[in-house]
């Protein structure tokens, strides 16, 4: 059975339930399976266990009102189930291997600066570049606001789009040397905001004639409207003849989408791929020259 269209049912529901009470008694109860069964396939599909997860979305979460807000921490640890500030500072010493309180303090010092050089220059994002057919009309940056873990999440924004079909690519390209004869999962956290017409992630796989070879944009799963963080994932193969795996986020039309935690990783023949370039089958003799054959 698949169940990733399930995990991501479930992803949704934690993000409108940060707030409340998540455990996995309760979590597996809404959707109809035993605990067991429930905590083997979460773990399966997200390489964590539940309670890791949701801890890591309220810590995360937190980490963005510690900049954006004047919240006392204790107030904000409540409200989030932890049932001390003692409790939230070992959660987020884990993770971001600073106090909440001095987190807060440094980085917003960090960011002032930041903010001041961006006046002045345009960041650029290390190993990501953009493109497409309209890439000035669109706008990539890192959002220290809005991120699914750590301290940034990538972003694609339309900003002077004016048809339907024009669309960006927030994109990178490495060798594909490591992968060679492989079968590749690359998954990411993808969120979206208005988006009119889709987003999505995307993968190919070239040649060295710049051939594809094994390409996916989400072309029959699309991301559309407002969307939670959730987990999405590409499967292609990587043929020997291979020579560049390119990669990222795709947002045709008006909106915003961003995304992190992209990664790679080689599973096995029992997990199919999404690959949609087409086989062309070559016919055994000329066919249907009338034009009447239907």
């Amino acid at each position: 059975m698949e169940y990733s269209p399930i995990i991501r049912q479930v992803l949704v529901y934690i993000e409108n339930n940060l707030q409340n009470e998540l455990n996995l008694e309760v979590i597996s109860k809404e959707f109809g399976y035993s605990k067991f069964h429930f905590s083997r396939i979460f773990k399966n599909e997200l390489r964590k266990n539940l309670a890791e997860y949701i801890r890591m979305r309220r810590v995360s979460t937190i980490a963005s009102l510690l900049l954006n807000t004047d919240e006392k921490i204790l107030d904000i640890a409540y409200y989030f189930h932890f049932n001390s500030q003692e409790a939230l500072t070992r959660a987020f010493k884990e993770l971001y291997h600073l106090p909440p309180g001095q987190y807060r303090k440094l980085m917003k010092n960090i960011n002032y600066k930041e903010e001041e050089k961006t006046m002045e220059k345009t960041q650029e994002i290390k190993g990501w570049f953009i493109s497409g057919s309209h890439p000035f009309n669109y706008e990539m940056g890192l959002d220290k606001e809005t991120f699914h873990s750590g301290r940034a999440a990538g972003y694609l924004k339309s900003i002077s789009v004016s048809d339907y079909s024009e669309f960006a690519i927030m994109m990178q390209e490495c060798k594909a040397d490591s992968f060679l004869g492989k079968r590749v999962r690359l998954t990411s956290f993808i969120k979206s905001k208005n988006v009119q017409n889709h987003c999505a992630m995307w993968m190919r796989v070239d040649d060295s004639s710049e051939d594809v070879l094994q390409f996916d944009n989400m072309h029959d799963r699309p991301i559309k409207g407002n969307t939670e963080w959730n987990v999405y994932s590409i499967v292609l193969d990587v043929p020997e003849n291979s020579k560049t795996i390119s990669f990222g986020i795709l947002l045709l039309g008006i909106g915003t989408v961003w995304a992190d935690n992209f990664e790679f990783e080689i599973v096995d023949e029992s997990v199919p791929t999404t690959n949609f370039v087409p086989k062309s089958e070559l016919l055994a003799e000329p066919t249907n020259l009338s034009f009447e054959d239907e």
